[in-house]
């Protein structure tokens, strides 16, 4: 058995070990990557020939992590792993999206790349390492990649970048990116941040490279000591020369024509290049043209890719006629569904989202239960994509990874908004009616917008744009473009979205798809990207210029009290009895929990009679009885020798007969009292030794005068 090590050490004194040679010997390549007793396995198992006709990277991966690694139980009846948590999912995208661009173009075998975590030390974050294990997993394999690349994590806690944070740092972390890179060229970006300047951003990504080029070093000298520095040979692609030098002669003019052309309308720019590659393919012969139609395809989707680009490159023109930095139409309207607590319409060009929130009790709250993280979130956003915002004739199948991705991103773009300590569960809800780029950063202002419908007083309105990038000669010539058509995501080199306030970033995400992108186009970028947040800011603020005073009166009305721990159980009562009462009773929704050394309870309703009423029982609860106090109390059962009586809520304490009235009274039929009258009760004596109250009715009432006895003769 070959084993062979290789250890990174980190700026703080932290290790890295990567070993490969132990471990899951029958996958094209396999490491384990130690971190503290934080460990991940990666395989990665590719197929040695494409499936005929692929003409993509039908690359999958999975990010895994076993309940076990932290000594945990999984959930369900069933007890075992399920499907993927939305984390799970999270972190595989953020693998796939530094893996995917650096195979190359013509290599099309199936290729599943396997991260699992089989031991976990709640210190050090998994994830962070997630990419280094795929990357060094390709590396020992025979797997033709243009690697290595590494991903790192890097939080600005108290002012000072930190590699790869702790779960305690993180938590007062006032900035965090995940950035993916090679050696020589950063490759994804995706973080949050609260407010932090175009410059904050960049001096962070500056540090992951740094400590990314360690870990790349890394790899290449453990692939050498492998022995798999040359890769498989492959053949995936069929080619005709003759073929694609005649498709670029007789359509590139009539491409560019329609690139140029500036047609602000999707379908019918689509219509207009379709219309170009049904003349060329009718002027074939038709047989040629069916053995041919894969080629054709191709070869026609690499002259409007290279037309369009060249418009702009060359004559500064966009497909649909903006300026580099100019941005589409907008328009929105708030107060769209009457029915919900919130919602707004928000349109931009031809992507549409419609957005509503809802406001909810501790009830509502998420259960979050994965093998690392347990806790409740009380912030949800869930983005919902149709194939009709597209025009596609197809049935909706669920949420998929990407619809996880877009949602996670606007909600990092607005969770820090929300006021602190908010006493709702709020969860938005953004559904694309129209898409051609950018739904994500629509769904932000969408969200924005219907949070301030709702009255969410969220302390700053956020917007979003999504910033694209065509380039040559390694960045050289290079025009950066603001609001992004669907076109020039798919046919650019880089997407990257950044949303922010008037005062600072809050999140971003950046996919780059070329090699040599300096730090110089992503500042320039970063700033444009900041002028057209501004413009999309001021159009959300004349639609709503900020949260209203007050929420929507169909909404539930929620106040938090806090009371002394101790007193929790007296509201919560023997198996619930007395909070499930006062929720009967008062209509309200009560909750109860303990927060350090006080207990928050937390009263919703939908209106204020039934929230005032079940403050004045739970306040009643937590008031400590005052001896010589009088209270308002309720018969609760009546014995021959007196009546016990609620004067509290929880409270009981015994009327005896004699203290009912002055006079003397035989039976209580003679007292007049029944179950479920009000008297008024005067606290006379607690005892110190059983807790009893003494209580007197009598007490109350003016003592009649002494009758004297007639003297005797």
């Amino acid at each position: 058995m070959n084993v062979v090590t290789k250890t990174i050490t980190l700026g703080d004194g932290r290790t890295i070990s990567i070993e490969t040679g132990k471990l899951a010997k029958q996958a094209d390549g396999s490491v384990m990557v130690r971190m503290g007793d934080t460990m991940l396995l990666a395989t990665v198992c590719s197929a040695q020939d494409a499936v005929p006709g692929t003409d993509f990277m039908p690359l999958s991966v999975d990010y895994k992590e076993k309940f076990a690694s932290s000594g945990r139980f999984p959930g369900g009846f069933l007890r075992r792993e399920g499907r993927a948590s939305d984390y799970e999912i999270l972190v595989s995208r953020l693998v796939d999206r530094a893996l995917r661009p650096l195979f190359p173009d013509d290599f099309h075998a199936e290729t599943f790349v396997t991260v699992t975590m089989f031991s976990a030390d709640g210190v050090d974050m998994p994830d962070a390492l997630a990419g280094l294990a795929a990357s060094a997993a390709l590396a020992v394999s025979d797997v033709p990649f243009n690697g290595p690349i590494s991903e790192v994590r890097v939080a600005r806690v108290n002012g000072e970048f930190v590699v790869n944070p702790t779960f305690e740092q993180l938590e007062s972390a006032d900035m965090e990116i995940m950035v993916a890179a090679t050696l020589d060229n950063i490759m994804m970006v995706e973080g949050e941040m609260k407010e932090v300047s175009e410059d904050d951003l960049l001096n962070a990504m500056k540090v992951a490279h740094e400590a990314i080029k360690v870990q790349c070093q890394a790899q290449i000298e453990l692939m050498e000591e492998v022995g798999k520095t040359v890769k498989r040979t492959y053949c995936h692609e069929e080619n005709d020369e003759d073929l694609k030098k005649d498709i670029w002669a007789k359509t590139y003019d009539k491409v560019y024509a329609v690139a140029a052309s500036c047609n602000t309308d999707k379908h019918s720019r689509v219509d207009n290049f379709k219309a170009v590659k049904a003349e060329y393919i009718e002027s074939l012969d038709p047989e040629v043209a069916s053995a041919k139609k894969g080629l054709i395809s191709k070869y026609y989707h690499d002259v409007e890719k290279e037309a369009m680009r060249r418009s702009i490159l060359d004559e500064g023109k966009r497909l649909d006629g903006r300026k580099t930095t100019e941005i589409r139409p907008i328009w929105s309207e708030v107060d769209y569904l009457p029915g919900t607590h919130g919602s707004a319409v928000f349109t931009r060009g031809e992507t549409q989202s419609l957005t509503t929130v809802t406001l909810g009790t501790k009830m509502d709250e998420k259960l979050v239960d994965e093998a690392l993280i347990r806790g409740k979130e009380r912030f949800l956003l869930h983005y919902n994509f149709p194939p009709f915002s597209t025009g596609e004739a197809r049935a909706s199948r669920g949420v998929g990874r990407r619809e996880v991705g877009h949602g996670n991103l606007a909600l990092r773009a607005l969770k820090n908004m929300i006021p602190e300590n908010y006493p709702y569960v709020v969860r938005v809800v953004s559904d694309i009616l129209e898409s051609n780029g950018s739904s994500s950063m629509a769904t932000v202002c969408a969200g924005t917008l219907a949070l301030m419908d709702a009255g969410v007083q969220i302390k700053k309105p956020v917007s979003g744009i999504a910033m694209g990038l065509i380039s040559e000669n390694k960045g050289k010539n290079f025009a950066v473009l603001s609001d992004i058509l669907g076109d020039e995501d798919h046919l650019g080199d880089m997407d990257f979205k950044v949303t922010g306030t008037k005062d600072g970033i809050t999140a971003t995400q950046m996919d780059i798809k070329v090699d040599g992108l300096s730090y110089e186009i992503l500042e320039t970028a970063l700033n444009q990207a900041k002028a057209g947040r501004m413009h999309i800011l001021g159009k959300i603020q004349e639609t709503l210029e900020a949260p209203r005073e007050d929420m929507k009166p169909n909404a539930p009305r929620i106040v938090a009290m806090f009371i002394p721990k101790e007193m929790i159980g007296a509201i919560i009562g023997p198996g619930g009895k007395i909070i499930q009462n006062m929720q009967a009773e008062t209509g309200a929704i009560i909750t109860i929990e303990e927060q350090g050394d006080q207990g928050r309870v937390e009263i919703a309703a939908n209106n204020k009679a039934a929230i005032d009423a079940a403050i004045a029982k739970i306040k009643g609860i937590v008031a400590i009885p005052e001896i010589g106090e009088t209270y308002p109390s309720k018969v609760k059962s009546v014995m021959p020798y007196g009546a016990f009586v609620e004067f509290m809520p929880g409270k009981e304490g015994l009327l005896h007969i004699s203290e009912i009235d002055w006079k003397r009274i035989e039976t209580m039929d003679q007292a007049g009292i029944k179950e479920g009258d009000m008297i008024d009760v005067k606290l006379l004596e607690i005892d110190q030794k059983t807790g009893k109250f003494k209580l007197s009715r009598k007490a109350l009432m003016p003592r009649p005068p002494r009758e004297d006895k007639p003297k005797e003769a």
